[in-house]
């Protein structure tokens, strides 16, 4: 079969959640399209919601540039820290994307896009399938804690990762009838320490002062990713992202192993990711390259939910001998 046929079923892409490790979504659209498996609908939770919203503006390119150049004082300039409801408010990064990004609405976009949230006062999952589409993004990154809650038709959205990390009940819900989800979470408990994380232009006690502000600078240090060493002292000192994003991470993956079993994708893509720390938004080229890696390993499961004939096994001719 050809994928590009009329007779190919509906494909849908569910993005999952995954903070800095969702960069790695770029690279899974890539290698999709390079095979000939371009999505039909594309829909994500938070980081997810990001990529894929950018992917139906047809920005994808972009996106994929602005990623790999990115660097850590860079990710820091995206930051406007505040005291409330979370610690970034979050009216930078907006901002930056609104420059750099035509918003249609959602209904206005080439491709079918939505995305979740969480209603924060009654913890039902919220699906945004119409309005301004960096509103919806907005809302579904809302990590609790970190970002600030979006306000949105009079309701408090937070991340929808807490109740939906890999959204594949969406992607049916418009339309979809083959579901490619992305997880991106499944190896971050009980798997290999990540190695030292090496910045090209130092952390941030050295990038946060000219930026933020000495104030902040501190701070900022607290959130930092740290590596992990064998030593039990080291183990007992986590930084304050690692404490939250850990804990995040373990509710996460403990959800999405409920929600697929229930949901399950047609195929589901695993990036290996453990090594890229929730605020690791400078390593993007690593996390596009694993991507692209996790799309190759699935092509066979690709072919075979899409019914076509799968590779050629070694010694496969002698049989029909």
């Amino acid at each position: 079969m050809n994928p590009n046929t009329s007779s190919c079923p509906r494909i849908g892409l569910a993005l999952g959640s995954g903070s800095a490790r969702g960069w790695s979504h770029i690279g899974v659209i890539r290698a999709l399209e390079e095979a000939g498996y371009a999505p039909d609908v594309v829909c994500g939770t938070s980081i997810g919601a990001l990529v894929s919203a950018v992917h139906a503006a047809g920005r994808l390119d972009w996106l994929d540039g602005w990623v790999r150049r990115l660097t850590w004082p860079g990710v820091v300039s995206l930051l406007d820290f505040r005291m409330g409801g979370g610690l970034i408010e979050g009216a930078r990064l907006t901002g930056f994307f609104r420059e750099h990004f035509d918003d249609p609405g959602i209904e206005g976009l080439p491709r079918p896009f939505a995305c979740v949230a969480t209603e924060l006062g009654t913890g039902r999952e919220v699906w945004l399938r119409e309005g301004p589409v960096i509103d919806a993004v907005r809302a579904s990154i809302a990590l609790p804690g970190l970002f600030t809650p979006m306000q949105l038709d009079g309701r408090l959205l937070v991340d929808g990762g807490l109740v939906n990390p890999v959204p594949v009940s969406l992607c049916r819900a418009m339309g979809a009838e083959v579901v490619i989800a992305v997880d991106l979470n499944w190896d971050l408990i009980g798997r290999r320490a990540r190695a030292e994380v090496q910045t090209e232009s130092g952390g941030p006690a050295e990038s946060a002062p000219s930026l933020l502000g000495a104030p902040w600078a501190a701070l900022l240090q607290r959130f930092k990713p740290q590596p992990r060493a064998a030593s039990a002292q080291a183990l007992q000192s986590p930084s304050m992202m690692d404490v939250l994003t850990t804990s995040l991470n373990i509710m996460q993956v403990r959800i999405t192993q409920s929600r697929l079993a229930g949901e399950p994708a047609d195929v589901l893509i695993r990036p290996r990711l453990s090594d890229i720390a929730a605020m690791d938004f400078h390593r993007g080229a690593l996390a596009i390259a694993q991507g692209e890696a996790a799309v190759r390993r699935a092509l066979p499961m690709l072919a075979d939910a899409l019914g076509e004939p799968g590779p050629a096994l070694p010694g496969a001719s002698d049989l029909n001998a």
